[in-house]
């Protein structure tokens, strides 16, 4: 007579190890779909010993331990593909359509790595994607709009890639608080942008136009805006500096032509946080904003290689100053630099040099670089030059 106990054992284990195989067997349409990224894959770009070298199918995606089988790349929830992130090893190839099978995604990121081709629209299929993080490849087009219906996306970076065209309204993305397109081949000019961000970085693109103040509208968290190397023109007006968390700004290298500052709001009201404006290698005319002085936080300011004109306002050297780096060099600047710039209450480096100053000290690391000729400072400010 079989012992009871045996056959219990023997029962108990069965049930186990089918209750496991079921645990670990990979949804079917997510299996498709990480097949069809590995096929998409030249072969000859996947190093031995990368994370895409493990994914052998004769094993199950989701199942554990992974010993020797997709030990990278992949991360599950239960028998749902949640996170595809690959290792950096030139990896080259498309980026199959068939991502859009892995309905349960929330990360996705294939960065620096070759791969090449557009971004394909089916991506819009992806409900619970929060990070989409493809830069440094080669991807090339455009930006589909259809990236406008993610919307649990928080995080976009395209960074680094070949995409032109213009940027697609993404002001419904109410959950992005990162997007950086930068050092791409983007065109035109700047649309509503998501109202949540903390970070915009749009630089070394062809962006164009004006920046209005309806493109930033309600984006009350925005931190950092890096717009670059591109070629915006107009004024840089007021509303932009105010943004109640700015803290840095960099517009440099653009066609700007003016620049307007408004005090900040005063100490009952929320205070402003910005530290530091980068506003060099532009076309600003005219004299140097006095009312950058006045706020209370700011670091870094550089407005090198404009057209300023006129003395250095003296408020920028006034004692509690919090300017720490002033980059003035490569304008029209007259007169003498403030007394207070070298008096030793704080120091500040920068450069004020490549302008018509008088009396700039060369024991001061502010004045190491000379000034330009007389002649050419004469002529700026309408004089002769003398023969």
């Amino acid at each position: 007579m079989p012992n009871s106990k045996s056959t219990f054992s023997l029962f108990f284990l069965l049930s186990l190890s089918s209750i496991l195989t079921v645990r670990s067997a990979t949804f079917p349409a997510d299996i498709a779909a990480l097949r069809a990224f590995k096929s998409a894959v030249k072969p000859a770009s996947i190093p031995a010993t990368s994370c895409l070298a493990t994914w052998n199918f004769s094993a199950d995606p989701c199942a554990v331990p992974r010993i020797t089988h997709f030990t990278c790349g992949v991360t599950c929830s239960g028998d749902r593909v949640v996170q595809l992130t690959l290792d950096s090893q030139g990896y080259a190839g498309k980026l199959t359509p068939l991502i859009s099978k892995l309905t349960q995604l929330i990360n996705l990121d294939i960065g620096d790595n070759s791969f090449y081709g557009a971004i394909p629209s089916s991506i819009s299929s992806l409900p619970n994607l929060k990070n989409l993080i493809l830069r440094v490849n080669s991807f090339s087009g455009a930006l589909p709009p259809s990236i406008a219906t993610l919307k649990s996306l928080q995080t976009l970076d395209l960074s680094r890639n070949s995409l032109s065209g213009s940027l697609p309204n993404l002001n419904s993305l109410a959950g992005l608080t990162r997007l950086d397109l930068s050092y791409n081949k983007l065109t035109g000019s700047l649309p509503k942008l998501p109202p949540n961000m903390n970070e915009l970085a749009l630089k070394a693109n062809s962006l164009s136009g004006s920046l209005t103040q309806s493109s930033f509208d309600g984006l009350t968290r925005l931190m950092v805006v890096e717009l670059s190397e591109n070629s915006f023109t107009g004024t840089v007006e007021p509303w932009l500096f105010l943004l109640p968390s700015l803290q840095q700004v960099d517009l440099a290298k653009n066609a700007f032509t003016g620049v307007s500052v408004s005090k900040p709001p005063p100490a009952a009201n929320p205070n402003t946080e910005l530290v530091a404006v980068d506003l060099s290698y532009n076309k600003i005319e005219g004299l140097l904003p006095v009312n950058f002085a006045e706020y209370s936080m700011l670091r870094s300011l550089a407005l090198s290689y404009n057209k300023f004109r006129g003395p250095i306002p003296w408020q920028y050297s006034k004692k509690g100053s919090s300017l720490q780096r002033l980059y003035l060099d490569g304008n029209y600047l007259n007169g003498s630099p403030p007394s207070g710039f070298f008096s030793g209450e704080g120091p500040i480096s920068g450069s004020l040099g490549d302008n018509c100053l008088q009396s700039c000290p060369v024991s001061s690391e502010l004045c190491l670089k000379s000034q330009k000729p007389v002649s050419i400072c004469q002529q700026a400010y309408g004089g002769k030059p003398k023969s």
